[in-house]
């Protein structure tokens, strides 16, 4: 196929429709409501994904993102001034690890959703 790809945007699902909504407000999501069960969150015009007001444990549980960021370590101290731990029930924190390839550090959203917030080497 011989066409140009302009985004990519996956959909995830949620335990607390109400409450992921907000806590990727927290995070610094832009939110764009579609509808009554589900939302687009955008950190630019190309990057972002769908929140839908939809949950299956199994399906939830093995979803990941990965987000590349231009400054890891700004983004860990970025990430844990926020206090989603303190305000979200499930929200874990995994400090930076670094790997051959560069490093990363994670998050557990409210649901259970993985997020890999990595910088490329």
């Amino acid at each position: 196929m011989k066409h140009a790809a302009k985004s990519i945007r996956a959909f995830i699902g949620a335990k607390n429709f109400d409450e992921s909504r907000q806590f990727y407000k927290d995070l610094g999501f832009e939110e764009s409501i579609l509808s009554k069960s589900m939302s687009l969150f955008k950190v630019s015009d190309k990057l972002g994904f769908y929140l839908q007001n939809a949950y299956v444990k199994d399906w939830v549980d093995n979803s990941m993102l990965f987000l590349e960021v231009d400054d890891v370590n700004r983004y860990w101290d970025e990430l844990q001034k926020l206090g989603l731990q303190q305000k979200y029930e499930g929200v874990k924190l995994t400090p930076i690890r670094e790997e051959s390839w560069g490093k990363e550090c994670f998050l557990h959203d409210p649901s259970g959703i993985l997020w890999h917030f990595g910088e490329f080497y």
